[in-house]
């Protein structure tokens, strides 16, 4: 039996947040420069949008730049929005073809404005597709998100809109950029690394980790259908017991 399948249809996570990591690993293990790795990525990323479609899950979220990867060289930077540009550009079309809707999440604004425009292109031209959105968490951090919910509340209670004490946990997550979507149920994190680096830290509270030595370059359709066989073999329970789940 293939491995995809395996996977249980029937039990897919409606939404899977991916942690891209190990690019400069990658790419310094063979004796290239970082962006080799960038650019040798973009088939992992490819590979994972159409097998996550495939099998039918509804939101797939790519940590592709956070805020803190603004502090790397600033050669770096530069390569890394230009791949962006001409990746975006090259993917649109292939989008379109798979009906995938395009999202994005973060401080986009802080992006180059030939960034800004691509991104813009994109999310409208697959603004119509209905079978995934794929969702690019970029100039992201997930404390700043918070932030930014808690900005807008707080305007509201200074209008005399809303009083504090009415604030509740659906009103910050109406806030944030994910509004309107479920909570990651699979979080997967790519090159060994025990940690969520300010991810989606208010949608992570119940996220189920799954944690992979491979470095991301190196992902492929197999190791997405790993990551889910992992997760639909663990027990869910919300802080209930499992005999309250047998109920």
């Amino acid at each position: 039996m293939e491995l995809k399948e395996k996977v249980d249809i029937n039990n897919l996570p409606k939404h899977i947040a991916v942690i891209m990591d190990g690019n400069g690993r990658w790419a310094k293990q063979r004796g290239g420069l970082r962006i080799f790795g960038h650019k040798s990525a973009i088939t992992a990323v490819r590979e994972t949008v159409e097998a996550a479609a495939e099998l039918g899950v509804q939101y797939l979220t790519l940590y592709a730049f956070s805020t803190e990867n603004w502090s790397r060289p600033a050669s770096e930077v530069s390569a890394l929005m230009q791949l962006l540009v001409t990746t975006i550009r090259k993917e649109t079309a292939t989008l379109n073809k798979n009906n995938i809707r395009l999202q994005t999440i973060g401080d986009t604004e802080s992006l180059p404005k030939s960034c800004q425009q691509e991104l813009m292109e994109a999310i409208e031209m697959t603004s119509g597709n209905s079978r995934m959105t794929l969702v690019l968490a970029l100039s992201y951090s997930g404390r700043w998100e918070i932030a930014q919910a808690m900005r807008k509340l707080a305007t509201k209670v200074e209008k005399g809109e809303l009083k504090a004490t009415e604030i509740t946990e659906g009103m910050i997550a109406e806030n944030l950029g994910t509004a309107g979507m479920p909570d990651p149920e699979l979080l997967i994190r790519t090159s060994g690394e025990m940690r969520i680096s300010n991810f989606l830290l208010w949608q992570l509270a119940y996220t189920e980790l799954y944690i992979t030595e491979l470095l991301w370059p190196d992902f492929r359709k197999e190791h997405l259908y790993e990551a889910i066989i992992s997760y639909q073999r663990r027990e869910r329970r919300f802080g209930k017991t499992s005999e309250q789940l047998i109920k």
